[in-house]
C-alpha cells in the first residue's frame, strides 16, 4: 500500500568507499545536507561490516546485525558507489551480500536509488548497472531516472570535499525528489 503523499521518507545512505577523502562519501554528505522537503538521510558507515563469510550467518557479527536493523528501519536506501574495475566496489558488494542473508528480508520490495562519483569520464555507470543487476535478485526497486554519474570527480569537488559542480548538484537534487516520490508511491 502506498504511503500518504506527504509522509516523511527516511532514507539509509551508504557510501561504497572507505577512504576518508572519498568523492562518494562527499557526494553522500552533500545529499544529506540538501534533502528535499519530506525526506531525511541517515548515513550508515560500512567500514565496520566485515567481509561476508557464510560460516557467520547463524551468528553474524554486531556490525552486520546493525546493518540489517538499519535497512529494516528505513523506507528506502541511497547507494553511493565508486566504480572499481568496471564494477561496484567490494564494499558495496559486501553490503549486498550481507543484506541477502538477513532472514527477515527487509530489503524485499524496498525502494532505492544509486549515484556515484569517479575520476573516469563515465562516472560510475558500469558499477551502477552491476548493482542494478543485484537488485533484481534482491527484489529491490530502484529509481530509474535521473541517473547520477559524476565523472571527472576530481574537477567537481574542492580540496575540502565540497561538491562545486552545479550540474551534479542539480542531478542529485532531482534524484532525491524522485526517490522521495517513488518511495511514497510504492510504500
Amino acid at each position: 500500500m502506498p504511503m500518504s503523499p506527504n509522509a516523511p521518507v527516511r532514507v539509509l545512505g551508504v557510501a561504497g568507499s572507505l577512504r576518508a577523502a572519498s568523492y562518494n562519501r562527499a557526494a553522500l554528505r552533500f545529499a544529506q545536507a540538501n534533502v528535499p522537503e519530506g525526506l531525511s538521510i541517515d548515513i550508515f558507515d560500512l567500514g565496520p561490516v566485515q567481509l561476508y563469510n557464510g560460516d557467520l550467518e547463524a551468528n553474524p557479527p554486531q556490525p552486520v546485525r546493525d546493518l540489517w536493523k538499519a535497512v529494516a528501519d528505513h523506507h528506502a536506501i541511497l547507494f553511493v558507489t565508486p566504480e572499481y574495475n568496471f564494477s561496484m566496489s567490494s564494499v558495496t558488494k559486501n553490503m549486498v551480500d550481507w543484506m541477502s542473508r538477513d532472514p527477515a528480508k527487509p530489503f524485499l520490495g524496498k525502494p532505492c536509488a544509486i549515484m556515484g562519483a569517479s575520476a573516469g569520464a563515465t562516472g560510475t555507470a558500469r558499477a551502477q548497472y552491476h548493482l542494478r543487476q543485484s537488485m533484481v535478485l534482491l527484489d529491490m526497486h530502484p529509481v530509474n531516472k535521473p541517473e547520477v554519474f559524476i565523472g571527472a570527480a576530481h574537477t567537481k569537488f574542492d580540496k575540502d570535499g565540497n561538491l562545486t559542480d552545479q550540474g551534479s548538484k542539480d542531478f542529485i537534487g532531482q534524484l532525491l525528489v524522485a526517490l522521495r516520490d517513488w518511495t511514497r508511491k510504492i510504500g
